[in-house]
């Protein structure tokens, strides 16, 4: 059967941050937006997003939580090599395995800092979940690793960044939701009945208003999504020609 009679094939994700930094609010998180953006543009929804601190039995309520509800979990933060970061003692508890120095990320270490400077922190970065597959690490060597479901990456922005691309380039993705913005110089008020009417036509497109304001008074951008482009053209030209309707219809 082909995947037109299937329908479209969805992949979901999570998105799990680890930290007390960003829940004090000392960290502002830069990496939320950028993954569920990368997602969103290769067929993966991020269905959810948790911060939780480093506490061992809130990351692993989280992470048993997650990895049953959805195809991925890409888990930031917690992986360095202080005492604080205890995210893989953590996630080798979530699944019930072992955690120890593993020969591959010690090989890594050692290459990158040289025997003699490989300390005892830097070698925390070595402890990895026992059966955990490693994920590259391009710009400072220490890999992060996935096991089971669960793709556990460091919290440095430009360090998560390249680890998403070496994960995403490994695990298979969903077909692409499409997106159009449909723009009114109005406010929501004049269009919300409308809309719902249209979406109640149109109940496998998601419509969503968002108000802003423009030139000092009230306006809306109609963001409508589907992963059927034909119908979601078709949902399109009915928003406009709503929109065109209220135009000229008095307030």
């Amino acid at each position: 059967m082909s995947q037109a009679a299937e329908g479209p094939k969805i992949v979901t994700a999570a998105i799990l941050v680890i930290g007390d930094e960003i829940l004090s609010g000392r960290t502002k998180d830069k990496n939320i937006g950028y993954i569920a953006e990368y997602c969103t543009a290769i067929g993966i929804d991020v269905r959810e997003v948790r911060v939780v601190p480093d506490l061992e039995d809130e990351i692993v309520t989280a992470v048993r939580a997650l990895s049953a509800r959805y195809d991925h979990v890409f888990s930031t933060g917690g992986i360095g090599p202080t005492h604080d970061d205890i995210t893989a003692d953590s996630m080798a508890k979530a699944f019930g395995v072992s955690i120890d120095h593993d020969p591959r990320a010690v090989a890594i270490l050692t290459e990158h800092y040289g025997a003699a400077s490989l300390n005892e922190a830097r070698l925390r970065m070595a402890r990895i979940p026992a059966g955990a597959a490693l994920i590259d690490n391009p710009v400072s060597k220490a890999p992060g690793f996935t096991i089971g479901n669960v793709h556990v990456m460091a919290g440095v922005p430009v360090i998560m960044q390249a680890m998403l691309d070496a994960v995403t380039a490994t695990i298979p993705t969903g077909t692409k939701m499409l997106s159009a913005t449909v723009p009114a110089s109005m406010g929501e008020g004049r269009i919300a009945a409308g809309l719902g009417a249209i979406q109640q036509d149109f109940p496998d497109v998601s419509i969503g208003s968002y108000p802003k304001m423009l030139d000092g008074g009230f306006a809306t951008d109609i963001v409508l999504r589907s992963r059927d482009a034909d119908r979601l053209a078709v949902a399109v030209r009915a928003v406009e020609e709503l929109i065109a309707s209220l135009l000229v219809t008095p307030r």
